[in-house]
């Protein structure tokens, strides 16, 4: 569907010629028409998929028709971190451009000046705040500001924000908003938390769902089915050879990342680290240094599976197996961008193999399992057990077989290594063992 096949203004319409967007994505289509009508809206979809324009676009729209108050704030944007705020803001900035609507991004940082700025824009009424919770907080604190008008209250990356421990500031700033609004809710995926807060916070929601798509087909996806204590000698085995470069490695907790971390600094490899537990100033000198290529190797909660766009990755370790098939699509999904390759390794241990079979499953394939070198020692089967009704059904084929490959096409000791330390892309990565 075209824009233009939409209600929206001529106003938007012309920002979106100048923008050169022509076609809807899906998320577009179905969530433009019901934010319209005036709906509470809770959209699933994953990031990448539209979800800034799905909910600014019509928002915009109604406030450059009129009718709002010209002093006060009518809509809040929420994000989980200062990146994503950032990111909305530029957007905002070419979709409001032929519109007379103001807005103001509001987020952590030790500049002075910048609070101030801030500042000025909430008490003047900018009519779009795009804020992470934590910095709203601390300037509704001071008493100055006013959200007593908002007329659209709209959470971005919903999913996230839980899981950064936002709960609790989310439902500090709904308590200064009038009942009388329309809140509009994006998330990535949809948790009993999530649908807790929808719950809480919606009024008879319209439900939009898309399908988590299927990672790139350029992205070579291969696993290591191995005991916890192997997992760091897998990855000394994989950057002796080559120095690596470009290299995000996922994992579960914060305190893996820092274990993970204090590791690899000891194998003298150039590492960083990335978690809520930073500072916002850490946070972003880390991902300055990474994006420099001061850093070759960034070690991550999924903080960074989301709303941060580095182009040239070329390998994603998931330490841990994400907790569904949509983590693990984000995840890798931040490599073989901007049509570059890249690879995309796992690691399974003994309890995430049931865990591993139900990405293989979504993924409506077999990852081609990697052997663990010799020198570390036997690796346990990959037998993945599903639970259904309390009886243990065992998918695994192959036998003894099963944990050292999937099937007959592996070869012993560890594959060709690219640039990055990783498999590079032939025949025996891209698995023969597939479907």
């Amino acid at each position: 569907m075209k824009f233009s096949e939409l209600q929206l203004n001529d106003r938007v319409l012309d920002a979106l010629e100048a923008m050169r967007f022509d076609e809807c994505t899906p998320i577009q289509e179905k969530s433009i028409p019901v934010i319209l009508e005036g709906r509470d809206l809770i959209a699933v979809a994953q990031t990448g998929t539209g979800k800034t324009a799905a909910y600014l676009l019509p928002v915009l729209n109604k406030l450059s028709e009129g009718g709002h108050p010209e002093d006060a704030i009518n809509c809040i944007v929420m994000s989980p971190t200062r990146e994503l705020a950032q990111q909305i803001d530029q957007q905002m900035e070419g979709f409001s451009y032929f519109m007379p609507v103001s807005s103001v991004a509001v987020y952590g940082g030790n500049d002075g000046i910048l609070f101030e700025q801030q500042k000025k824009g909430l008490m003047l009424g900018a009519d779009v705040v795009i804020a992470t919770p934590g910095r709203l907080i601390a300037h509704l604190s001071l008493g100055y500001v006013d959200l007593s008008r908002v007329s659209y209250f709209i959470l971005d990356e919903a999913d996230r924000m839980l899981d950064m421990g936002f709960f609790d500031d989310i439902m500090q700033i709904v308590k200064y908003l009038p009942k009388e609004r329309q809140t509009i809710m994006f998330s990535a995926t949809m948790p009993a938390k999530i649908q807790q807060l929808a719950n809480t916070i919606l009024n008879n929601p319209a439900e939009v769902k898309l399908a988590v798509s299927r990672p790139a087909d350029k992205i070579v996806q291969a696993a290591y089915v191995c005991y916890e204590n192997q997992k760091l000698g897998i990855i000394r085995s994989l950057f002796a050879e080559q120095t690596p470069e470009r290299v995000i490695i996922f994992a579960s907790s914060k305190l893996k990342v820092k274990e993970v971390t204090k590791a690899l600094k000891l194998m003298k490899l150039n590492v960083g680290e990335m978690h809520s537990d930073l500072e916002q100033a850490q946070r972003e000198e880390v991902m300055h240094e990474f994006k420099a290529g001061r850093i070759n190797i960034l070690v991550a909660t999924d903080i960074v599976a989301r709303g941060i766009d580095i182009d040239d990755i070329r390998l994603v370790l998931n330490y841990d197996v994400p907790h569904d098939s949509e983590d693990y699509v984000h995840r890798i999904g931040r490599t073989a961008r901007a049509n570059n390759d890249g690879v995309a390794l796992t690691f399974i241990n003994e309890k995430e193999q049931s865990n591993f079979k139900q990405i293989e499953n979504f993924l409506e394939k077999d990852i081609y399992k990697i052997p663990v070198p010799e020198e570390l020692g036997e690796a346990p089967e990959y037998k993945p057990r599903s639970y259904d009704g309390g009886r243990r059904n065992f998918h695994a084929k192959g036998g003894r077989n099963a944990n050292r490959g999937g099937g007959n096409a592996q070869k012993k000791g560890n594959p060709s290594k690219g640039r990055s330390g990783a498999p590079k892309r032939n025949n025996n990565t891209s698995g023969s063992s597939q479907k």
